[in-house]
């Protein structure tokens, strides 16, 4: 559990240096099984034995044995074995080869499975914490032009699939702002990067590195908080594109004020969509198809071709649904679309076979 941050030091939070950060900030863990950590474990802790071996037996005339007979290679891996196991030297102690061998063999290697098994678990978790600290610190220098995404309910959970499916974009470029463990730890399976805390809180954005993203989808359950979370981004961002999903379409005004370019009316499109399908459901099976961008029919969006300027979009071989030019988005059968223009982008219907991604 992560520790509470004190009011006092709330307004500090972006300043706090990477180790502060861990549990506020999760960075991915590359998991690997158990059987293969401890044999990695092993493998570190035989080859700290072979140093330590050859170290001693290279320098054989410094150490005296209690037999008088000089260091050989045996007593050598003798003494690196209770050295290393912090086993020490007590009243009873092997003098014969047989002994030490047994001892080199058996009791050396049981003795560090029972380390493994004691202080395993605790040595991971330090070395884990230390890790995200340095990753945290690291990220947080390199970051940039990402999607910073508010809320990883429904609504942000569908928004990064169409993320991660239509862009090709790289989880890691995706970071998630949520107060909710669950919904985090979820965010964190599929390679994302978390900030735990509410994105009411300008510090908590600012973690998120919200000054430096290209775009910030806001999409908490309450359409009072993403309108709040909207005026806050859009302090911290005034470049980034942001994109905010509200319950009520008497909100949408509110959102625009706020600073949101784009706002998506989530219950009204829904509603609209379940009074369709009472009538023509399979015209809500085609923008379904149209709104899954892994199969079947796809939107998507290009630049004009060279030698398609001057020309009509609707004599396209394209499904072409509009075009957007200077910003604005026109209808294909609008009077502004009837001649395409250099720097236009088409909207239009591509086909997407099995196993393919989208091309934005």
């Amino acid at each position: 559990m992560a520790r509470p941050w004190k009011r006092n030091g709330d307004e500090r939070l972006p300043e706090q240096p990477g180790h502060a950060l861990v549990g506020v900030i999760n960075m991915p863990a590359h998991t690997i099984g158990p059987a293969r950590a401890i044999a990695r474990r092993v493998l570190f802790a035989l080859f700290a034995l072979v140093v330590v071996v050859v170290v001693v037996y290279l320098d054989r005339d410094g150490y005296s044995d209690s037999n008088g007979d000089g260091v050989s290679l045996l007593d050598a891996f003798y003494y690196a074995t209770v050295s290393l196991s912090t086993t020490g030297y007590g009243d009873i102690s092997p003098s014969s080869d047989s002994a030490r061998l047994v001892n080199v063999v058996l009791v050396t290697p049981l003795r560090v499975l029972f380390l493994i098994v004691l202080i395993g678990t605790t040595l991971e978790v330090l070395t884990e914490k230390s890790r995200q600290a340095f990753r945290v610190q690291k990220w947080r220098r390199q970051v940039r032009d990402h999607v910073v995404v508010i809320g990883f309910g429904t609504k942000g959970r569908s928004a990064v699939n169409a993320l991660l499916a239509e862009e090709d974009l790289d989880p890691s470029q995706v970071v998630v702002v949520d107060t909710d463990r669950v919904s985090l730890d979820s965010a964190s399976a599929r390679g994302l990067i978390t900030v735990h805390g509410s994105a009411t809180r300008s510090d908590v954005l600012r973690v998120a590195g919200i000054q430096r993203a290209r775009a910030v989808v806001v999409a908490p359950n309450r359409d009072d908080t993403a309108v709040l979370v909207t005026l806050t981004a859009r302090e911290l961002a005034p470049k980034a594109r942001i994109l905010a999903s509200v319950r009520e379409a008497e909100n949408v005004h509110l959102l625009k004020q706020s600073g949101a370019d784009q706002v998506v009316v989530s219950s009204e499109t829904a509603g609209r969509l379940l009074g369709i399908a009472t009538r023509t459901p399979r015209v809500v099976d085609m923008v379904e198809d149209l709104l899954t961008p892994e199969t079947g029919l796809a939107i998507a969006e290009r630049p004009v071709e060279e030698f398609e300027e001057g020309g009509s979009p609707r004599h396209l071989p394209d499904i072409v649904l509009g075009l957007v030019r200077g910003g604005v988005l026109y209808r294909v059968d609008a009077p502004e679309a009837d001649s395409l223009e250099r720097g236009d982008r088409l909207l239009y219907v591509r086909k997407v076979a099995v196993g393919e991604e989208t091309v934005p």
